[in-house]
């Protein structure tokens, strides 16, 4: 038997029917003379309305959320349970009536409806059990899969942040400041210093307020800047109701890297990115200049953004790819976590 996931073996639902069926039958099977045809047919209308409790208790559980542990024990479903069950049994007294007619109808239909609500509420108990049991399975398998993907997914970004290429780039661009003796080169080491101090302060933390996130792109943007000078632009005007809201740590730094893997950075070409408010998102905007050649890369940037803040955060991250712009709009998120 299967509903909503929730499995219970047909197996089980017919024996039990018919063992409660023989446990009513009981009473007739002891009296003298023994009557066959009236305990059979009093086991079947026992076992019968079993079968009903079971099927219908189960096909009308609700729909699985989150939600469900902390509704406990539902008193107007049971309610609802009993009158149907009231119901049927009425009509399977009216069948027994039929079935065995020297019995006095009235005390027979008051025995039957007594024994129908018990066997509804004890039905009804052990189904309730059953159910609230594999909705606390199913949150605890959940829970462990967040934990396993929240692990891959910070592995990702830590191959992300400490990325070689990029400290690469940053040394070369050291070398060339020194060589030529800029005044920037000592500016330059103590932005290098802050990015990577950043990355190891944060990279063990879920998430971050805006701005503390600020802090790690201003230091980003500063290495960048020196590499790319005038060729790469970046604005940057966000609401500061929104700096004490939070987000996954990276995530801006993550998405200005995909800009620039993605398109031309250059004097006669600057890309120019906006980082700003627009209601309950934070947006980051770039204008579309593609490479002719795309740059290697492990494809896990974007996706690594999108599956932190579904994770951590229960919100969608939306992406736009117009004809001149590509937007990422990420959900403004206040409270600390999901779980």
């Amino acid at each position: 038997m299967s509903t909503k996931n929730f499995n219970i073996s047909n197996k089980v639902i017919w024996l039990s029917s018919l063992a409660l069926g023989l446990l009513m039958a009981v009473p007739k099977i002891a009296e003298r003379p023994f009557n066959l045809y009236e305990t059979v047919v009093n086991c079947g209308v026992t076992a019968l309305f079993a079968l009903f409790v079971w099927y219908y208790n189960i096909y009308t559980l609700p729909k699985y959320t989150h939600r469900d542990i902390a509704k406990g024990f539902s008193v107007s479903r049971l309610i609802i349970s009993l009158v149907t069950g009231v119901g049927v049994m009425f009509l399977l007294a009216l069948l027994q009536q039929e079935l065995i007619s020297h019995l006095p109808f009235g005390p027979t239909m008051l025995m039957i409806e007594v024994r129908g609500v018990l066997v509804n509420v004890t039905f009804y108990m052990f189904i309730h059990f059953l159910y609230q049991n594999y909705l606390h399975q199913k949150v605890s398998i959940e829970l462990e899969r967040t934990k396993m993907d929240n692990l891959a997914a910070q592995y990702e970004l830590l191959k992300q942040q400490v990325n070689p290429h990029f400290l690469f780039n940053s040394l070369n661009t050291l070398k060339y400041m020194v060589e030529n003796q800029d005044e920037h080169s000592v500016d330059f080491i103590l932005k290098l210093s802050d990015f990577y101090r950043f990355t190891l302060e944060s990279r063990k933390l879920d998430l971050i307020t805006v701005s503390e996130e600020l802090k790690t792109l201003e230091a980003y943007i500063f290495l960048l800047k020196a590499r790319f000078e005038d060729g790469f632009d970046v604005s940057i005007n966000i609401d500061k109701a929104h700096y004490s809201s939070h987000m996954p740590p990276f995530t801006l730094q993550l998405l200005i890297e995909n800009c620039i893997k993605h398109n031309i950075v250059s004097l006669d070409k600057p890309l120019k990115v906006r980082i700003y408010s627009n209601g309950e998102f934070i947006i980051v905007e770039n204008r579309i200049q593609l490479k002719r050649t795309k740059e290697a890369s492990a494809g896990v940037g974007l996706d690594n953004i999108k599956q932190r803040y579904l994770h951590l955060l229960d919100k969608t991250v939306t992406v736009e790819s117009g004809d001149t712009n590509f937007t990422i709009k990420l959900p403004v998120a206040y409270e600390n976590r999901n779980y």
